[in-house]
């Protein structure tokens, strides 16, 4: 059976963060559906502009749980998370993935979203290091690698880190990845 991945972005998410872990994600063989607040299209931001636009397939409204889900994937970008973390059922969301033991993959500044749903205290995380203060006030343990794993929480830095990201959540969820195809930023 084809494993799903539930991608949580709105408009402002960082493009390379959300477009290259999906590609790594569909060579695999794992099926991706971007979530968002709004029905319609969400744009990245990419080089300090706005960036292209991708499909919504369904709001945050329309799911009713995580449960059709195998994992969450959460790019960052510094506007997506910020956004997204004001919403209470985007939140509920993530806390109900982190609840069910389910793989959540947060990049850069996605990880704030982690600590908004009550996630990282005690756990072993990294981020983009303007929000590493945030992290180790929510009870974290936070570092400077490529990818941090702490059971089923898997975070990154920054786009750079998207082969070792994508590759660490390919793998967490029974697949594959061979590095060298993997997409970078």
């Amino acid at each position: 059976m084809t494993k799903r991945v539930m991608i949580l972005a709105t408009d402002g998410f960082e493009q390379s963060e959300l477009e290259k872990p999906k590609a790594n994600l569909e060579k695999a063989g794992i099926s991706t559906e971007v979530v968002s607040l709004e029905k319609g299209m969400i744009r990245g931001w990419e080089d300090k502009d706005w960036g292209d636009a991708i499909k919504v397939d369904t709001t945050v409204d329309e799911v009713s749980s995580c449960e059709s889900y195998d994992a969450l994937l959460l790019p960052g970008g510094q506007m997506n998370p910020d956004i997204l973390r004001m919403n209470e059922r985007a939140i509920a969301l993530v806390r109900e993935f982190g609840k069910a033991g389910k793989p959540i993959a947060a990049i850069c500044h996605a990880p704030w979203l982690l600590a908004e749903a009550g996630l990282i205290d005690g756990k072993t995380v990294t981020g983009w290091p303007s929000i590493r203060t945030d992290l180790k006030n929510a009870g974290a343990n936070v570092v400077d690698q490529e990818v941090a794993t702490d059971g089923n929480l898997i975070t990154s830095r920054n786009p750079d880190d998207i082969p070792a990201f994508s590759k660490a959540l390919i793998e967490k969820l029974g697949a594959t990845a061979d590095a060298g195809d993997l997409e970078t930023a």
